[in-house]
């Protein structure tokens, strides 16, 4: 039976190029999101904050203010298409709902916010050379913080 030698740096060029295509996606994805919510009169304070500095994979994509002055956390999800089969929040599992209330935590805590504030879901389907204006569904207040949920 012959051996049949895998090229290592192929696939990691191959997963490289993939992971910078996804990248750059994402950040079309939230200019389109934040100029979304701008229209809206939202403020945009920060984006792709990473509050816990131990862990990288807290980050949130949009920390913006409404005109009510309340505080929104808003992950963007960025698809090529609409899906008939898939829901509207299936892009975020357990883990990343974890993740982002350890981020959410984090900021409200860091900057002693002790007003409103809420999550929102952000999704935008198209890609940045399409002729076409991209798809935008906003889903606000999400439920992501437990009902009786404290930080102090």
């Amino acid at each position: 039976m012959a051996e049949v030698k895998v090229d290592e740096t192929a696939q990691s060029e191959g997963t490289t190029q993939a992971g910078e295509r996804n990248r750059r996606r994402g950040a079309w994805g939230e200019g389109v999101a934040a100029r979304y919510l701008r229209t809206r009169g939202w403020r945009i304070v920060a984006r792709n904050v990473r509050p816990c500095r131990s862990d990288r994979r807290c980050e949130i994509d949009i920390i913006a203010r409404t005109p009510e002055g309340g505080v929104v956390f808003v992950e963007v999800k960025t698809h090529l298409r609409r899906s008939t089969w898939a829901g509207r929040l299936t892009r975020i599992d357990a883990r990343k709902k974890r993740n982002l209330l350890r981020a959410c935590a984090n900021w409200v805590m860091r900057h002693k916010w002790h007003g409103n504030f809420r999550f929102d879901v952000v999704q935008v389907y198209g890609a940045e050379n399409s002729p076409s204006a991209p798809e935008i569904d906003h889903v606000e207040n999400v439920r992501m913080f437990p009902p009786k949920w404290r930080f102090w």
